[in-house]
Formats: C-alpha cells, sequence, structure tokens
C-alpha cells in the first residue's frame, strides 16, 4: 500500500459490501447519560437500526425521552424481563451497570433477541462466558458495543499494520485519562466494585487494550500491572492504573488510565519501519487526526468527523440484517476481561501473569 493511498476515501465503510433494506428494531436498556447522550441520537441519525422500546427504571419519567426520539413503547425492567413488549423489538442494547449486563443480555437471548451490550461484556470471564454462550444456543448474534473497532481512524491504523506500511509492530504506547468526579457523584456506580467489575482499568483502560488487539490482531500472551488509589472516593477500586503487555508477535504495550488526571488520550504505534500516531482516540469524538511515518515519507492527516456510535450501531444492524458475524462479537469481549482479570492478578501479586 502506498502510504498516499490510506487516506483515500478515509471514511469509507470497508464493511458495508452489500445493500439491504429494513432496520433493526431496538429495546435500549438503561436510559442513562449516554444512552440519552450518544445512543439514541446515534440509532436515529443511521440507517440501519431504530429505537423502538425503552427500558428504565422511571417509566414515567422516561416519557419526555420517548417523545423526544418518537419511541412507542417504555417499559420497566421488570416488565422486560418478563418479556413484556417482546414483538416491538429485534433485538437490545445493554446499557445498564455492568453487573447487570449478563441479566439482560441472556433474557434477550432467551427471547431470540439480538445483542448489542456495552462494554465489558460482563464483571467477570466467568459470568461473561455465560452471556456468549446463552447467544450461541439461541442463535442470536451478540456484540460487544466497540464502537473503536468501525471507527475510520482505528480501521485506517489497522490495514496500514496489515500491509505492512511500518514494518513490524514493535512497541505500543496507549493511555486514557478521565477526570470521573468533574462529571459524575462520588457514589456512582462506576466507583462501585459489585457493580463495575473495576474501577480505571474496566472503564477506562479497556479501550486501548481492545484497540490495540484489533490493530494488531493477535492476543496478549502476558501481563504486568500495578494500580493505585489514593483512598475516598476510590478506595475500593482502581483510581489509576499501568499495564504492561507482551503479544504473539513480540510486540510490546504500555497502557496507563486513570479516573482522576486531566482528560487526554492517546495511541501510538512504532515498527521497524516507521510509526502511526493517533490524536485522542479513546475520548468519545475522535477528531480524525493521525500522523503516520514510513521510512523517509511522513504524512498528517485530517478528516472530517464521524459519529463512531452511530457507525457502530450501523455495523450492528448491517450485521444483524445480512446474517454476518460481528468482529468484536462475544468471544472478543471474552477475550478483553480474561486479559483484565489477569492485570488484576498481577498488580495483587506483583508478578508477570501468562496468558497463554
Amino acid at each position: 500500500m502506498a502510504l498516499e493511498d490510506a487516506f483515500s476515501q478515509f471514511t469509507r465503510r470497508d464493511w458495508e459490501h452489500e445493500s439491504v433494506e429494513g432496520t433493526v428494531r431496538l429495546a435500549v436498556v438503561g436510559i442513562g447519560g449516554f444512552a440519552r447522550q450518544r445512543a439514541l441520537p446515534a440509532i436515529a441519525a443511521g440507517n440501519y437500526c431504530e429505537t423502538t422500546v425503552l427500558v428504565t427504571s422511571s417509566p414515567d419519567r422516561t416519557v419526555p425521552v420517548a417523545e423526544e426520539y418518537d419511541v412507542d413503547h417504555v417499559v420497566d425492567y421488570d416488565g422486560f424481563l418478563a418479556g413484556d413488549l417482546v414483538d416491538a423489538y429485534d433485538g437490545i442494547y445493554v446499557a445498564v451497570p455492568n453487573a447487570f449486563h449478563g441479566r439482560y443480555a441472556t433474557s434477550a437471548a432467551e427471547f431470540g433477541k439480538h445483542v448489542i451490550c456495552e462494554k465489558p461484556l460482563e464483571t467477570t470471564a466467568e459470568r461473561a462466558r455465560d452471556v456468549v454462550d446463552a447467544c450461541a444456543d439461541a442463535g442470536v448474534t451478540l456484540m460487544t458495543a466497540y464502537r473503536l473497532q468501525t471507527e475510520p481512524t482505528v480501521r485506517r491504523a489497522r490495514e496500514l499494520v496489515r500491509e505492512g506500511v511500518i514494518g513490524d509492530v514493535v512497541q505500543v504506547h496507549a493511555g486514557f485519562s478521565h477526570p470521573l468526579l468533574e462529571h459524575a457523584d462520588p457514589d456512582t456506580w462506576r466507583l462501585d466494585p459489585d457493580l463495575a467489575g473495576g474501577g480505571a482499568l474496566v472503564d477506562l483502560g479497556i479501550y486501548p487494550l481492545n484497540t490495540i488487539r484489533f490493530l494488531l490482531d493477535c492476543e496478549p500472551t502476558g501481563v504486568y500491572a500495578t494500580t493505585h488509589s489514593s483512598g475516598d472516593p476510590f478506595a475500593d477500586v482502581d483510581e489509576h492504573v499501568a499495564v504492561q503487555l507482551e503479544y504473539e508477535t513480540g510486540a510490546t504495550a504500555s497502557c496507563t488510565a486513570s479516573f482522576d488526571a486531566h482528560a487526554r488520550s492517546a495511541l501510538e504505534l512504532v515498527g521497524t519501519e516507521g510509526m502511526i500516531d493517533i490524536e485522542s482516540p479513546f475520548g468519545g469524538v475522535v477528531p480524525q487526526e493521525m500522523v503516520v511515518e514510513s521510512g523517509d515519507v511522513r504524512m498528517e492527516y485530517t478528516g472530517p468527523p464521524v459519529d463512531e456510535v452511530r457507525e457502530e450501531f450501523d455495523y450492528f444492524g448491517y450485521c444483524v440484517l445480512t446474517g454476518t458475524d460481528p468482529e468484536p462479537d462475544g468471544e472478543d469481549g471474552l477475550a478483553d476481561l480474561r486479559a483484565i482479570e489477569a492485570a488484576y492478578e498481577s498488580a495483587e501479586t506483583g508478578r508477570r501473569v501468562s496468558l497463554e
């Protein structure tokens, strides 16, 4: 691949191979901030999904949201689990706290409904395996909501890696920090290990962990990690985390995440013949800025903005409508939970943990 060719039709959907008709009707389970501010607008703006049911603990208070997005049905959690409105949707989007992902995903599978579930897939690998098995047994599509896998900058970077434009990847550097309490109360569920499954690593570090696996197209073989918490309100979870990973190819990655640092994200891949730097890949809105060096050639690219959440839901809908298996499937989510559990074991024991 010539370097300049990488930036041709930068925002193309290379996963979209055929035209399809219809939409996947979604029940959105959990109407929190992300669902209201990002998911519902993205579904409405997309081509292959539509929201037909809202599932919430407060149906009366959710009526204005339903009216804003022209959603006909609102049901509480117990009603959803009992099978109410089961004919009004084809699949569900799970956006409740992590510890409840499995409950709603497996119930949907029992109803014969497809599932797109926020990351992490569950709070433990064992519980995530139950979700994967339930969806497989029911013959429904399961997608872990790794929206960066559908984001154009990340997809173009993977093409560059696959084509050997930067040679063999040797090192990856990635970090994601976000001051949690600027936008959340100290009693947020994200600081409850029983509900979240962990702290900064689970909520933020999972983005670089998954994105690196996607870019390298291989699995980590070993993990060494350290965590630190300064005390309340972070006393029960990791406030800061640093993870060193080794991969099947011999590449290494250094990842950091923090709940209590200036908002920042970065991703850099260094190869034997060049490098790729992606500006702010994990912060929610990727600015489509990247720098690529290949030998003596250096190119900088800034593209038009793309809503990766819309891309994610269109990709899910397209996969369901065409019978295509999504790349960020349940096994993908399960693999990250194995790496997360190994990282926490390493932080506790002070030793490298093997994933082979």
